[in-house]
């Protein structure tokens, strides 16, 4: 007889339904394992024995042949072994059959244990639209699939509790569903920024439509911290975002018992050593690199022209996509890259170009071949430049508390909102998202303000790509300012947050 048992595997971050299918028959005795497994699934022959064995169960020495269906679907980790050990003691008569939408998933130890696995979420996801109504786990693993609404989770701690509970001897109880709640890291208020009152309105408008930013200024005009505050005047994670970049962390293995959920926006900040592997994802079975773990959040680039040159072209796709895929010879995985990306940079190599009191030691050709090490298409990819002056005395002397982040929070909330009420059922959630085909649709100016951008674009000699990003630009200057309308001013307040369009950086 064969039983079918159901699991559940994974590819890039989604998870995929399987079942095992275990056959007991006459012949040389062995553990038999099909359907495309790799080297850790065909070690589950050893743990499953060896834990079986010393749990006091008898491991059955005939022919048995585990299928993993579907065959076509690579088979990766350890995931399958609390489904094989089922699928045998099934089959050899040793507990009942498990229900027809039960699924088992488990990594164990020679001593019956079950181990954390990575990958939990996108996994009972998968199964739970397979029809499945119970999924049975490690009990590490049961706070993290517990975000998933219905279907019932059964922590496991070890077989021996698993098998009394099929035999119906003693009983495991479902924990249950944990309902979302949004949290807000700790991040630097901007009321502790002294001064630079138009780079925190850069930052604000930003925040409100999602747009990539880049603060170019002087050591110590507070570049980095205004860019780690930036996190305190996003909106809250939706639960749609935190499931999306939960399953990016759960696939990552960067979940803890004590966070088992995201529910705060990333912020990630790679030192400028990283490669382009570490960035964009890689290694021999792809993992989600620094693109993918900002998902829905911020990346922060500091001190961008030191950073690699493929490290920085890695950026290129997932800016305008939203999604990054990795080949690799094991094979190709997809992982979403919705992200701001924020970077900051001196304005040459000693940092002092352009200040007062003849502290720069740069010549001209050393600025430019500074600033050329940021290629043009990436450069075109930021929807906001924004020069960062030094911090004058009175500004600093000033007792004067500068405006909170939890006031700034409220006006980017509400242009958030009037943004998803726009785009409802549309899959777009801010204006950085907004596709050239709906542009027209939403992004219409009137009749003065087209007049500026088309002298704009004339003028400066703008991209295609430049023209879309400083109409998105606008449309969220409008929003915060609650106008139906893209006006002349908002048009003009999207030009002057292009900077290096303006050429106003390196000068004539």
């Amino acid at each position: 007889m064969v039983v079918k048992i159901n699991t559940s595997g994974i590819l890039g971050i989604e998870g995929r339904p399987v079942v095992c299918e275990c056959d007991i028959s006459r012949g040389k005795s062995g553990l038999h394992i099909v359907g495309l497994p790799d080297t850790s699934v065909k070690e589950s022959e050893e743990r499953v024995a060896a834990a079986m064995k010393n749990s006091g169960y008898p491991f059955p020495f005939r022919r048995i042949t585990i299928n993993l269906a579907p065959a076509d679907l690579k088979k990766e980790g350890p995931v399958y072994d609390l489904a094989i050990l089922v699928g045998i003691m099934a089959a050899s008569g040793q507990i009942p059959l498990p229900e027809e939408d039960a699924c088992f998933m488990g990594e164990l130890s020679l001593t019956g244990e079950l181990r954390p696995l990575s990958g939990v979420l996108p996994m009972v996801l998968a199964a739970r639209e397979a029809g499945m109504r119970s999924v049975y786990l490690p009990a590490a693993n049961a706070d993290e699939a517990a975000n998933v609404a219905d279907i019932d989770v059964y922590p496991v701690d070890n077989i021996q509790t698993l098998v009394e509970h099929l035999l119906g001897r003693q009983t495991i109880f479902p924990i249950p569903s944990v309902p979302f709640a949004p949290s807000r890291g700790i991040y630097p208020d901007f009321k502790h920024v002294m001064g630079q009152k138009a780079v925190k309105r850069a930052l604000e408008i930003a925040a409100a439509g999602g747009h990539n930013l880049l603060m170019i200024g002087p050591p110590g005009s507070g570049k980095s911290m205004m860019a780690k505050a930036l996190p305190s005047i996003l909106p809250d994670l939706t639960h749609e975002e935190a499931m999306e970049t939960t399953k990016v962390y759960s696939v990552a293995g960067l979940l803890t018992p004590s966070n088992p959920i995201v529910t705060a926006r990333p912020f990630r900040s790679p030192h400028h050593s990283i490669s382009a592997a570490g960035m964009s994802g890689g290694g021999s079975s792809p993992k989600p690199g620094e693109i993918s773990l900002a998902n829905n959040g911020v990346l922060f680039l500091d001190e961008l022209p030191e950073f690699a040159k493929p490290t920085l072209e890695s950026l290129r796709q997932p800016l305008e996509d939203g999604k990054i895929t990795i080949s690799r010879v094991a094979g190709s995985r997809t992982y979403p890259g919705h992200i701001m990306l924020v970077c900051a940079m001196n304005p040459c190599r000693c940092g002092y170009y352009g200040q007062p009191g003849g502290k720069c030691t740069c010549s001209t050709h050393s600025v430019r071949q500074y600033m050329s090490r940021i290629s043009g298409p990436l450069m075109d990819r930021i929807d906001i430049h924004v020069n960062v002056p030094a911090v004058d005395y009175d500004s600093l002397e000033r007792r004067t508390e500068e405006e909170p982040s939890s006031e700034i929070l409220k006006r980017v909330t509400a242009a958030r909102a009037i943004q998803l009420e726009r785009y409802k059922d549309s899959g777009i959630i801010c204006n950085a998202q907004l596709p050239p085909a709906l542009m027209a649709t939403w992004c219409t100016p009137t009749e003065g303000a087209r007049e500026l951008l088309r002298k704009a674009f004339e003028t400066l000699g703008l991209t295609a790509r430049s023209h879309d990003k400083l109409l998105r630009l606008a449309r969220t200057i409008a929003d915060l300012a609650g106008s139906p309308q893209i006006d002349i001013p908002h048009v003009a307040e999207a030009i002057q947050l292009r900077s290096l369009d303006r050429s106003t950086f390196l000068g004539p």
